[in-house]
């Protein structure tokens, strides 16, 4: 016997209002939880609180489960509790100017460091200019000064005496002091004079020039040395006059942070460059432009080496501090090293080193999105580097890829301490896994957030309460209790299962603005279950264009689907089409012929490669059905088409395969289909009938058309048992349902759905390997044997045939 069709209350699992006990959502607190992602938090708990290299998370699951919200919320409670990280900045390196220094500090000091650091150059720039313009600093250094020219005027007067007294004079020439013979007048002799003198007297000049010319060089070497000191002398009362006046501003800072030994030894290079560099801060003179046209400026040396680059400051933060990246290129997450352009030369400097969002979320939590991380040059690969070796490098990463190497700044690395959590959808997750072996040695801990949870009594009231929580947060309309009824139902509806509910809170959340908005228009102060109920019809058509298309393609006959009558090989499938942002059941006439012949079941599809695999799979399986079925104890022989008629796209999946099976078995026993019904569900090679997905579409699909066309009562749709559960129709079918005008059957057993469409038994096989007559496998087996014996005689006549041929021959 047939099966019986389905009532109404199967079709749809209601949400009773009276379940809850408040009369609007304003009696309602405001959740402060993740509903239904058990597994899920879980597993982020897990992670955050694991402090063990290559722990981090990757948060993966379906868009609008909550996935950011969640990481958020969770983050922001926890990160509270944690404490503060180190401050870092970076100072020059007087020894390799090319490798800046880095250096920690307690939070906020980094950022006093720099202005202790700068109030001090300032001071010097003041200070020390007043030291060489005082009157005691000229008394010492003059005295130092007149005691080396008293000194060096009186090695240079004993020697002009001994000079002049035996004919010579010192004299200055381009190569330097020189002994010079002079004539009694005073006057230099010439070379004509020289000349003229005879040898005796030239010899005796030469010999005293020569001993004379010794004395003088052994004076001006003497005077070099005693320059070379009076330079040290002049140096180091710089140096004393510069430490006795400014000293103890430089030692208060450096007793303020004597507790930092790297401090301590920059201030230390710091004080050493200051008094190797006193003349930087000496008024300096105003010079001439470079060019014409340029404003005459005031040339002063640049301090920037004093400066401190503040590069992370964690003063005002109250916990570990949570970076969320929304742009994670290279530059963004591990920072840059900017430059200046003047004259068209582009110059940097330590003081230009910005940080990424590792330094700033360094000690703390750094979430993004895994597709934007993998859609930037470098920006993977690095991280993986950074978390690998723990520490945070800035470099030029185009520097490798340039014709010429260029000179820059390379930064001391930072110690790395961060827990890094990805955001991305499943596909990426397995596809990172299975092809990159690093991935699964630093992301260890997978956070799932599920699309659906079970709907009970708990869940419900959670629903109930993520409806006040956006209400209020959003400024909304409150709702009653039938409003927040049917957002439980529609969350069943986006579950596709009556026993469970969507956590896709995000689509859930633009149904409750959107029903909000049409509450509002009707002049409602409260949203009710017809606001909802608006809105969801509303948000239907706003995006149903091109299934509307398609059912006046139908119902003017362009597309040719019967919905009434019977035709032998021929039945209405149901499918589903997706849009993006909608899907929906579109009907499919499916047709079969069948002959003689040892072809078995050609797909058409198939043969024209418009089948997918799956598909393919599905007709195999019908193939082996009919032959376990009918072909028990001898082979059967025959040949059947089946194709999608006025189908131009790829066909996939197993949804077809039983009324695949219909039209062949129609087109074998002669016998018609009813095509007042339509049948979707897949079958395995025993004739069990198996779920299916997107049911309610289908139904509706075919409901639809229908109605457009006249519902009298004989409509209706064939669908699994299995998917009962998944029944969530809208109310416009249920409603036929229970007025007789459409009808749903579900069947386990195909045979069950041949009985439907044919109205005649499927026949049970009897101990004698025959079917009872009157039944459809009686006729299918009987047309079956009839192409065997067909083809059998076709063989014999084929035979006798071939051997007149060869009789002939001889």
């Amino acid at each position: 016997m047939p099966p019986k069709p389905l009532t109404s209350e199967e079709l749809y699992s209601c949400c009773d209002p009276d379940l809850f006990k408040f009369s609007t959502t304003d009696e309602l607190p405001e959740l402060t939880e993740t509903i239904g992602q058990v597994r899920a938090l879980n597993a982020i708990d897990f992670g955050l609180n694991l402090d063990s290299k290559g722990f981090n998370i990757y948060v993966l699951g379906e868009n609008g489960t909550g996935k950011s919200t969640t990481i958020k919320a969770i983050l922001k409670t926890k990160a509270a509790e944690e404490p503060v990280p180190a401050d870092w900045c970076y100072v020059y390196n007087f020894k390799e100017p090319d490798i800046p220094l880095a250096i920690s500090m307690e939070p906020g000091r980094a950022s006093a460091f720099h202005k202790d650091m700068e109030e001090l150059v300032k001071i010097l720039r003041v200070e020390i200019p007043k030291i060489f313009e005082s009157k005691e600093y000229e008394k010492q250094k003059n005295q130092i000064l007149e005691e080396f020219q008293q000194k060096q005027k009186q090695m240079f007067a004993g020697l002009e005496e001994e000079a002049q007294s035996k004919g010579f004079s010192i004299r200055k020439t381009v190569s330097g002091l020189m002994i010079v013979p002079v004539k009694k007048s005073g006057e230099p002799l010439t070379e004509e004079e020289y000349e003229a003198l005879d040898e005796k007297t030239r010899a005796k000049i030469d010999e005293i020039g020569k001993v004379l010319q010794e004395k003088l060089n052994d004076i001006v070497r003497e005077v070099r040395e005693s320059e070379k000191n009076v330079k040290n002398a002049l140096s180091k009362l710089e140096r004393d006059a510069t430490l006795a006046a400014v000293g103890h501003f430089m030692e208060e800072v450096k007793n303020k942070y004597k507790d930092h030994e790297r401090v301590t030894a920059y201030l230390a290079a710091v004080t050493e460059d200051i008094l190797e560099h006193i003349d930087d801060f000496k008024s300096q003179e105003e010079q001439s432009p470079p060019l014409p046209f340029m404003k005459m400026q005031k040339t002063e040396p640049s301090f920037t080496r004093y400066v401190v680059n503040v590069l992370v400051n964690n003063q005002d933060c109250s916990g570990a501090p949570c970076v969320f990246e929304s742009n994670p290129t290279y530059f963004n997450i591990f920072g840059r090293l900017e430059y200046k352009f003047q004259y068209g030369v582009a110059t940097t400097d330590f003081s230009m080193i910005r940080a990424g969002a590792l330094h700033k979320a360094n000690g703390g939590y750094l979430v993004m999105n895994a597709l934007d991380l993998l859609r930037n040059l470098f920006s993977y690969e690095t991280l993986k580097r950074a978390l690998r070796n723990k520490e945070i490098k800035i470099e030029d990463v185009w520097e490798q890829y340039r014709l010429m190497s260029t000179t820059t700044l390379k930064p001391e690395a930072i110690p790395l301490n961060v827990k890094v959590i990805l955001i991305g959808n499943p596909y990426l997750y397995y596809m990172l896994y299975s092809l990159d072996e690093e991935y699964r040695e630093l992301f260890k801990v997978k956070a799932d957030f599920d699309s659906r949870m079970d709907k009970t009594a708990e869940t419900v009231g959670k629903y109930a309460a993520f409806v006040a929580s956006t209400c209020k947060e959003g400024k909304y309309l409150s709702f009653d209790r039938s409003g927040v009824a049917k957002i439980v139902e529609y969350g069943s509806r986006l579950a596709e299962h009556q026993e469970k509910l969507s956590s896709r809170f995000s689509e859930i959340g633009d149904v409750i603005k959107e029903s909000n908005y049409w509450a509002k228009k009707a002049g409602s102060d409260i949203v009710r279950d017809e606001h909802v109920e608006k809105a969801l019809r509303e948000r239907v058509y706003r995006v149903n264009k091109i299934e509307d298309r398609l059912q006046e393609m139908i119902v003017e006959g362009t597309l040719i689907i019967d919905t009434e009558g019977e035709k032998v090989g021929q039945i209405n499938g149901l499918a589903v089409m997706g849009m993006g942002d909608y899907q929906f059941g579109k009907p499919s006439r499916i047709t079969a012929s069948t002959y003689a012949g040892k072809s078995g079941v050609i797909n058409i599809e198939r043969e024209t490669k418009m089948s997918g695999r799956v598909h393919e799979k599905a007709v195999l399986i019908i193939t082996h059905f009919i032959n376990s079925t009918y072909a028990r104890k001898k082979p059967v022989s025959f040949s059947a088409s089946i194709t999608f008629e006025q189908l131009y796209d790829m066909i996939e999946g197993d949804s077809a395969s039983c009324a695949e099976l219909y039209v062949i078995l129609s087109s074998l026993a002669g016998i018609p289909l009813k095509q007042n019904f339509a049948v979707t569900g897949s079958m395995d090679q025993n004739g069990d009938v198996q779920p299916i997905g997107g049911v309610n579409e289908k139904i509706e699909g075919f409901f639809d058309l229908c109605k457009v066309r006249g519902l009298d009562g004989s409509h209706g749709v064939v669908i699994p048992r299995k998917n009962i559960k998944h029944l969530m129709i809208k109310q416009e079918v249920v409603d036929a349902v229970m007025e007789g005008k459409f009808v749903i059957y579900a069947i386990d057993k195909v045979g069950e759905g041949m009985e439907i469409f044919t109205g005649m038994p499927m026949g049970e096989l009897r101990e004698d390997g025959t079917y009872p007559e009157g039944t459809v496998n009686y006729l299918v087996a009987k047309r079956l044997a009839e192409i065997s014996e067909a083809m059998k005689d076709k063989k014999a006549e084929s035979k006798d045939k071939e051997k007149d041929n060869n009789n002939d021959d001889k």
